[in-house]
């Protein structure tokens, strides 16, 4: 079977929800190609008093993004930092126990049992033999260690994009490793909340090179057009360096908002749709699209559409993921600030022009 289908699947996955703050809506698609690998997460009340979204684009198969979006929220939720407020640092540190977690015989079979139907059974079979003991739960979800043919099992090879919002009151936290993109509306502009991390950088492409990996064609190594990755574990395999300085890393790049009045929504993509249009054309689609839509799935649903090529080949064949998250008020105050500690006002925030961000090869 080639890359493509010979006919585009267009059922679509949608759905909304709310909270006293924010509602969302979103969709997703296969479109033309022949398996449906992003996944995505939607958690209006993460807690009491913090929402959680996120995209993933799984590249070489599904597992990985799978694998993110039903375990990425719970270890920020898990993590020390966040019992302390530290979101940023949780955020951050759940991204790398990603790669962790799926390692060794437990991170096999979660693996297996995401993936396609043939690793699923085999994954489920061995969940069977090797379960824990009676008594052992508590531990084993502290150590996520479990014995078993593949204890020793380095990590998948695949890999997935991923993009997430967390939002507690008028702080906004964007996380981002890869290319799916995360884009903030403010009084009709589309300011960019995270960087589409491309090979071709200067920053990624030093790390890769330091590493000892290559670009070429805009390609990790020839293969890979993301320098930044959850999982992809062959290019992470350099003992004597850090995580964060693999050929390939899992760290996400951060940026940090005070919202205020004037922000009107968010919209979390995978590059199938960025391929197709700027972060401002969308912006400005959405806009339009919520004049005369009750729901913001219905907005999604169309914005799919929109992209969607009529024949196979090129871009608005991918994948397509899009979560649209609006505000229902917000604060007074409006100040943003980068993982750098650099701070930076609202007025500083360059809007996007027509024809900003890259157009990308699709994965």
């Amino acid at each position: 079977m080639g890359v493509y289908l010979s006919t585009p699947k267009t059922e679509k996955y949608s759905g909304d929800g709310e909270n006293d703050r924010l509602r969302y809506g979103l969709a997703s698609m296969q479109g033309w190609r022949t398996t449906m690998e992003d996944a995505h997460t939607a958690l209006p009340r993460l807690d009491e008093c913090t929402s959680f979204f996120g995209v993933y684009d799984g590249h070489g198969g599904k597992a990985v993004s799978k694998f993110c979006a039903k375990h990425l929220h719970l270890q920020v939720l898990k993590n020390e930092a966040y019992s302390s407020g530290d979101l940023a640092t949780s955020v951050l540190k759940s991204f790398f126990r990603m790669d962790e977690m799926m390692k060794g015989q437990r991170g096999w079979r979660e693996l297996a049992e995401l993936g396609d139907k043939g690793q699923k059974f085999a994954g489920m079979l061995e969940g069977i033999i090797w379960s824990p003991k009676p008594g052992d739960s508590d531990k084993l979800e502290d150590s996520w260690t479990e014995e078993g043919p593949h204890s020793t099992f380095p990590g998948p090879t695949s890999g997935s994009t991923a993009c997430v919002a967390v939002i507690r009151n008028d702080e906004l936290i964007v996380a981002n490793a890869g290319d799916s993109r995360c884009v903030l509306s403010r009084k009709g502009q589309a300011y960019d909340l995270s960087k589409d991390h491309k090979p071709d950088l200067d920053a990624e492409k030093e790390r890769i090179m330091s590493a000892g990996g290559f670009v070429v064609a805009g390609r990790v190594n020839g293969s890979l057009n993301l320098a930044r990755a959850i999982g992809d574990m062959e290019l992470k395999q350099n003992e004597l360096l850090p995580a964060d300085r693999q050929i390939v890393t899992a760290e996400p790049e951060l940026n940090k908002v005070k919202l205020s009045d004037d922000d009107e929504f968010i919209i979390l993509a995978c590059d199938g749709i960025w391929d197709c249009m700027s972060s401002q054309e969308v912006v400005d689609f959405v806009h339009k699209e919520m004049n005369t839509e009750d729901s913001l799935s219905a907005v999604c649903e169309k914005l799919l559409d929109h992209c969607l090529a009529p024949v196979s080949g090129g871009d608005g064949c991918d994948n397509m993921t899009v979560v649209l998250v609006q505000f229902k008020k917000a604060s007074k105050s409006a100040a943003t600030s980068s993982s750098t500690d650099q701070s930076v006002t609202s007025e500083e925030m360059r809007p996007n022009e027509p024809g900003d961000g890259p157009s990308d090869p699709s994965k």
